[in-house]
This record gives C-alpha cells, sequence and structure tokens, in this order.
C-alpha cells in the first residue's frame, strides 16, 4: 500500500448541514473519486471522525455502510481491522457531458415543484389519498434491494402527492422533474441504506401534510432533496463536480 497523500483538513471539517448523512456521504464520495483519499487507505477511527466532522456515531455508520454497499469503501474486522478505501472503486456508466453540466439545476427544477407540492398538499389532499401513499411507502421497505420497482414507488408517491394538490400544472411539474431525475441518478450507485433513509424522510413528510403543517412539510421536502443533491455529488462520476464547484 503507498503512503497516502495529506488529506485537506476540509474534508473532515465539522458538517453543519440538516442533513449530516448525506453531506458526510458526500465528502467521502468525493474525496475518493478525486484521489484525497486514495485507494487501499484505512480512514480514521470512527470516534476520530465523530470529534473531528461533530457528527454522531450512528451517522457516521449509516454513511460508511452506505459507502460499503456502494462498493467505495470496504471494512474489514479483526485486530487489523477498520474502513479501508476500496481498491478498485466500482465503475460508473459515462454520462453525457449535458448531464453533467446540467445535474444540478434538474435538482432545482425539482425543489421548486416538490416545494409547491408540498404546501398545497398540506392544504388540499384527503386522507384516502395520503393513505393510499403511506401503504406505497410502507410496501418500499421491502424493494430497498431492488432498485427499479424502489424508484418506481418513489415516483409514484412524489406524483401522487402531486395528484392529491388538484393542480394538473403541478402534476406535469413534478412528472417531468422525476423524468430528469431518474436520467441523473441513473449514473449513481444505490446503497440500501440511501433508499432506507430516503424512505423515512417519505413517512415523514407524509405525516407532516396530514397535519397541516405546511412549515415541517417544506422542511422535509427540502432536507429530502438537499439529500438527494449531497448523494448525487458524492456518487456521480468525477466529471459531473464541475458543476458542484460552481454551482451557486
Amino acid at each position: 500500500m503507498t503512503a497516502p497523500v495529506a488529506t485537506p483538513a476540509a474534508l473532515f471539517a465539522p458538517v453543519r448541514s440538516q442533513t449530516a448523512f448525506e453531506e458526510t456521504l458526500e465528502r467521502l464520495g468525493t474525496a475518493i473519486k478525486l484521489g484525497l483519499l486514495e485507494p487501499a487507505e484505512r480512514l480514521p477511527a470512527e470516534r476520530d471522525l465523530c470529534a473531528q466532522m461533530g457528527i454522531s456515531r450512528s451517522t457516521l455508520r449509516q454513511a460508511l455502510t452506505a459507502l460499503v454497499q456502494s462498493g467505495h469503501l470496504r471494512a474489514v474486522r479483526g485486530r487489523r481491522g477498520g474502513t479501508f478505501v476500496a481498491e478498485r472503486p466500482p465503475p460508473a456508466p459515462e454520462p453525457s457531458a449535458e448531464l453533467l453540466a446540467g445535474w444540478r439545476e434538474v435538482c432545482d427544477q425539482r425543489l421548486a415543484a416538490e416545494l409547491a407540492v408540498a404546501v398545497l398538499a398540506c392544504e388540499r389532499a384527503k386522507p384516502a389519498q395520503l393513505d393510499a401513499l403511506d401503504e406505497v411507502v410502507a410496501a418500499m421497505e421491502d424493494r430497498l434491494e431492488d432498485f427499479p420497482a424502489y424508484r418506481q414507488a418513489d415516483v409514484r408517491v412524489h406524483v401522487g402527492l402531486a395528484e392529491s394538490t388538484g393542480s394538473a400544472g403541478l402534476v406535469t411539474a413534478m412528472t417531468e422533474a422525476q423524468g430528469a431525475m431518474t436520467d441523473v441518478i441513473a449514473h449513481i450507485a444505490h446503497p440500501r441504506e440511501v433508499l432506507a433513509w430516503s424512505n423515512a424522510q417519505h413517512a415523514e413528510l407524509l405525516a407532516a401534510v396530514r397535519d397541516g403543517d405546511a412549515a415541517r412539510a417544506t422542511r422535509i421536502a427540502t432536507e429530502h432533496l438537499m439529500g438527494t443533491v449531497h448523494v448525487v455529488a458524492g456518487l456521480l462520476p468525477p466529471g459531473g463536480l464541475t458543476s458542484v464547484r460552481t454551482a451557486p
């Protein structure tokens, strides 16, 4: 194993985002792709990482588990164990130049649709509509190992919530946003831990809508979408990082 290069201090600086799990995943995934964490390099001990990044042990372990599941890290047990950067991180399909240049705009488009839907759904969604969506979210827990099936249900939740507003325009906007998002996330891994985290937010969002709490619903929707931004930035092939650095 070659001696690791000096790791920039910013990599393990305190995490301040409301979406600590996703931001942690982004930082580590980006560092691996850029070579700041080299193949076969051992990560600092969990206790040290938690202290440096200002996150809980459970948050760190969720992010590490997701990156192990995606093939970016490997966990070794025993006295000489620990968490190591994979010697050969998984290759990803080559996304188009247009996609790399515009993925952040896709996320912005979806965020705008999601926030409008969250506000109006709190006012207009009927209990029967939310009951049906609750059933979809519950069923998604059994699809964490089958991403195509999970994604199909995921789209159904978001479009279904848009339908509950009674606005045809918002349904169209949400459908278009979800279609564009599907093109983006086709180029990243889909660790079980990330899907489970995302689906828990689905349940929280529906609960806020059921309570008619627009402030809570928009906060959860924002965290949900910003979580997606962090995950995409952390797992998208290196060429896509340009748009992260230049995005406002």
